[in-house]
């Protein structure tokens, strides 16, 4: 058989088994099928086993860097809905913005003032959520509690940020070494300031962007509605 083929074929097979564990445990924590959204990360691979996924119906799809969300972006049917999971650098923001279904990754005043300016001009609006360091690692990327809460306040009382930024909800990962029940915490920790967020600031974030390839299962159990799983979908593939 073609290797290609082959390839294709073992990339479906995976999507397929990632399908079947996220229902298994959006059942498993009581929570309604489909409920759960999987943005298949490609960041480390090429376009050819990008297709393979679109082929097997995964249309939401995820990059870190732009650059490579617009060279892929250019190669797959328009019908892909782009998720930027990485840091977007300001300089970045103006030739990302057309591509982008949901950014994963706001982090910054900054950078949220440039999406704003970049938006106006392009007449869009932009669809984000704020990722938040939930690990007791001040090396990990996302804002600190604190910091969102001073973002928050900012958002719902200006118009302008409003009518070209639409906050969904809030994207974050668990710490690297952490076991099940630590993942599970740090998850959970999420999910509740979402909702005290929403309470205090008059906001409706429904989207809660955490779990990976090793413990989406863990963030199903606490709320998660997009799950970001990039290795799981590739294992046995050859480069």
């Amino acid at each position: 058989m073609n290797a290609n083929v082959v390839r294709t074929e073992r990339i479906r097979e995976n999507y397929r088994q990632v399908l079947t564990e996220v229902a298994a445990a959006e059942s498993s924590a009581g929570r309604a099928s489909g409920s759960v959204r999987v943005v298949a990360v490609t960041k480390y691979v090429g376009v050819s086993e990008t297709l393979a996924l679109v082929e097997a119906g995964c249309l939401d799809l995820g990059e870190s860097r732009p650059q490579s969300l617009w060279d892929k972006a250019s190669q797959v049917p328009a019908l892909v809905r782009w998720h930027l999971i990485g840091h977007l650098q300001r300089n970045k923001v103006r030739r990302t913005l057309p591509f982008l279904h949901l950014m994963h990754s706001l982090d910054s005043q900054r950078l949220s003032e440039q999406i704003e300016r970049d938006a106006s001009e392009l007449g869009v609006r932009v669809s984000v959520l704020l990722e938040i360091n939930i690990t007791q690692d001040g090396t990990k990327t996302g804002m600190q509690p604190v910091d969102a809460e001073v973002w928050l306040e900012r958002y719902a009382a200006d118009e302008g940020w409003r009518d070209r930024i639409r906050l969904l909800g809030l994207m974050g990962m668990s710490s690297l070494d952490a076991d099940a029940s630590q993942a599970r915490r740090e998850f959970a920790s999420l999910r509740e300031r979402c909702e005290a967020w929403n309470d205090r600031f008059g906001l409706e974030m429904s989207e809660l962007s955490m779990g990976m390839s090793h413990d989406f299962a863990s963030a199903i159990a606490e709320g998660a509605t997009l799950v970001r799983i990039g290795s799981r979908l590739f294992e046995g593939v050859e480069p």
